[in-house]
C-alpha cells in the first residue's frame, strides 16, 4: 500500500467501524493500516474525525444498489476538513459503497481531494 500513497496528503483517516462492531471485533482493520501509513509517510492520522454512527448490517450477499442504500447516513464528519488533502483507508473494497459514503461526509466537512487506499479488492455483485 505505501507505494501507492500519493504525495502531499495532510491527513489519514481510516474507515469506522460502529462501537458495538469494534467492541465486537476488537480492532478496526482500517485503522491498523491506516496507522503504519501515517507513521511511514509522516502524515497525520485523524482517527476521530469521521465516524460510523449507525451500526449497520454486514455488505455481505448484497448487491451494490442495497450496499449504498444499507450505508445511507451511517457516517458523519466529527471535525472540519477544509481544504485539506485526505488518504481515505479502508481494507477491503467491493463495490465501494463504504468509501463513497465516507467521502461524501468528507466533502461535507469540507475536504478538497480524498483519495483512497485499500488493501484488497474483493469481486461485487
Amino acid at each position: 500500500m505505501l507505494g501507492t500513497i500519493i504525495p502531499g496528503m495532510d491527513a489519514v483517516v481510516p474507515v469506522p467501524l460502529h462501537q458495538r462492531g469494534l467492541r465486537e471485533r476488537g480492532f478496526n482493520q482500517s485503522l491498523l493500516l491506516a496507522k503504519v501509513i501515517a507513521e511511514e509517510t509522516r502524515v497525520p492520522l485523524i482517527i476521530d474525525g469521521l465516524l460510523k454512527e449507525r451500526d449497520t448490517p454486514p455488505q455481505i450477499g448484497l448487491t451494490a444498489k442495497e450496499r449504498a442504500a444499507n450505508l445511507s447516513g451511517a457516517f458523519s464528519a466529527a471535525r472540519s476538513f477544509s481544504g485539506m488533502h485526505i488518504l481515505l483507508v479502508d481494507d477491503v473494497m467491493t463495490t465501494g459503497a463504504t468509501t463513497r459514503a465516507c467521502a461524501k461526509q468528507l466533502r461535507r466537512a469540507g475536504a478538497r481531494d480524498i483519495v483512497v487506499s485499500t488493501l484488497a479488492r474483493a469481486a461485487g455483485t
